[in-house]
């Protein structure tokens, strides 16, 4: 992906797409990569970076939604399961089975979410991961060694997917762009254009870093925008009413001690009605999620105090060794764009089903789901577009469709396994210059060979970009992260022909913005 030849390709063409997507995230490239595998035009564009809201700030999971089970909703689980096994099957330098321990410490407890969880997996058909099944007090110690002795009776194991949410929204990028796509990042939208019966028929949209503005119609336009769905709306009718009700995730980060191993723990009740995780990830324990409504969504959400509280709390019901806020790393939140129902009484009971929406003026609008269930929402999505623009009927290819890195054997490839097939190349270019092999940092893995990569193949264009999504540096380590900001600015500066004046300025706003994912203590 070239991000130059992108612009002029979305700059020079004068007919219509068959296909705008507005937004980014994991929704707008999983349209994008169904558009384009159909053989339709399709023009992609992201205000700011692929990522930059929810679909980088998730739980890591690629799960069925153990919770949804509870609520009665067996086929969102089922399409889940399913889906979460064909991401296994066509990503798997991404996607990993991880097992799970729900840690028992009453004699009814083992038993009752024992069921439940066979149920789960018997619900995953030929695409399950593993067989559930209790385990002892010794054997659950033995793959949780930090967990709460006292009154522990035993466990369930039971097994659900692990991934990397912006390496594999990267690599849908790149996916989409192989088959055809046009994608671009720091491209916003500014207007909807319509014809003169009223009907959408295309969009403004300004370069973000030249300044210059341009027109693009098309025959339908998919607004993917998650949390801002109904801004984008509200371009197309002022008055539409909102669909939108945005709930806060946080999670914290800490020092992989806290959960050595590589099992992770499953808490079915909070005090807040939702389910708690603590995983190993990228060598590190993270730990979520809250459920708080807000009332507005924001490209940079900040963790509440009383949610970084409340998670600390809870861990510290489970570990021996219980974490404070001197031991957070790092700490992050999304906004949830969660579909508004009117019989709901509280965000965490809202249904995590897509919705299909098309406004009066022919806007499709794609909002709800979860990160594990994209590409069915993109299936969906374009079989509504296809319908409602008269397009040529052609059949989804998505579900055998491999993803860009795939590779059955990345582990190989240690600390650059997430890049899959990609990382010989990253290996070639840290061998033949020795400054290329060079850690960023050394409480982290990066190099500086991944900037490089991240600068010229995956449109890569500020600090902010290499240090929070081309890499997790952070979301793992902030602190770690801001030691890291001058180097990376100096490499992509170099890479992108960029001046000191610029390096500096780079770093100032990275340093920044990372305040917001530390904590006072």
């Amino acid at each position: 992906m070239n991000r130059d030849e992108m612009l002029k390709r979305a700059q020079s063409r004068s007919e219509p797409w068959d296909i705008i997507i507005i937004g980014g995230g994991a929704t707008g490239v999983g349209v994008a990569v169904d558009a384009a595998t159909r053989g339709y035009s399709t023009l992609l564009l992201e205000q700011h970076d692929f990522g930059k809201g929810t679909s980088s700030r998730s739980t890591k999971l690629v799960h069925g939604g153990v919770r949804y089970l509870e609520q009665g909703n067996v086929s969102l689980v089922m399409e889940a399961l399913k889906e979460r096994g064909l991401l296994r099957q066509n990503a798997p330098h991404l996607v990993s089975e991880l097992p799970f321990i729900v840690p028992s410490y009453s004699w009814w407890e083992g038993p009752f979410y024992g069921i439940g969880l066979k149920l789960y997996q018997m619900l995953s058909g030929k695409y399950g991961f593993g067989p559930s099944k209790f385990v002892s007090k010794e054997e659950t110690l033995r793959h949780l060694p930090n967990l709460k002795t006292e009154g522990l009776t035993g466990g369930v194991v039971y097994y659900d997917g692990q991934f990397d949410d912006t390496r594999l929204l990267i690599n849908l990028a790149a996916t989409a762009s192989e088959q055809g796509a046009t994608l671009l990042n720091y491209a916003k939208v500014t207007a909807l254009h319509k014809s003169s019966d009223g009907i959408v028929s295309g969009v403004d949209w300004v370069d973000q870093e030249t300044g210059l503005k341009s027109s693009s119609p098309a025959k339908v336009v998919v607004n993917a925008t998650g949390p801002f769905t109904d801004s984008v709306r509200q371009l197309g009718e002022s008055d539409a009413a909102p669909m939108i009700s945005p709930s806060q995730g946080a999670h914290l980060v800490l020092d992989r001690s806290f959960l050595p191993g590589d099992t992770a723990i499953m808490v079915p009740h909070t005090s807040d009605g939702r389910i708690m995780f603590a995983i190993p990830w990228h060598g590190h324990t993270l730990v979520g999620t809250t459920d708080t409504a807000i009332k507005e969504a924001t490209l940079e959400p900040v963790p509440f105090d009383q949610e970084i509280e409340f998670m600390l709390s809870t861990a510290s019901l489970y570990l021996d060794k219980k974490p404070t806020r001197a031991d957070i790393l790092s700490v992050f939140a999304g906004v949830r764009p969660l579909v508004k129902s009117t019989g709901a009484k509280n965000t965490a009971a809202l249904s995590r089903d897509h919705t299909i929406h098309i406004d009066q003026c022919g806007l499709l609008s794609v909002a709800g789901g979860k990160w594990t269930t994209y590409r069915n929402m993109a299936q969906d999505c374009i079989d509504h577009a296809a319908t409602l623009a008269d397009l040529h009927d052609k059949p989804c290819l998505t579900k055998t469709l491999t993803i860009h890195g795939f590779h059955p054997n990345a582990s190989a490839f240690g600390p650059l396994a997430f890049y899959g097939a990609d990382a010989p190349a990253i290996q070639e270019l840290a061998a033949n210059e020795p400054a290329m092999a060079q850690p960023l940092d050394p409480q982290l893995p990066y190099i500086a060979a991944e900037v490089i990569w991240a600068a010229r193949h995956e449109m890569a264009r500020t600090v902010e970009d290499i240090l929070s999504r081309r890499t997790r540096a952070l979301f793992l380590n902030a602190k770690a992260a801001v030691r890291m900001a001058p180097r990376v600015a100096e490499l992509l500066a170099s890479e992108l022909g960029y001046n000191a004046e610029w390096q500096a300025g780079q770093v100032i706003k990275f340093t920044e913005l990372a305040k917001g994912y530390q904590v006072a203590i």
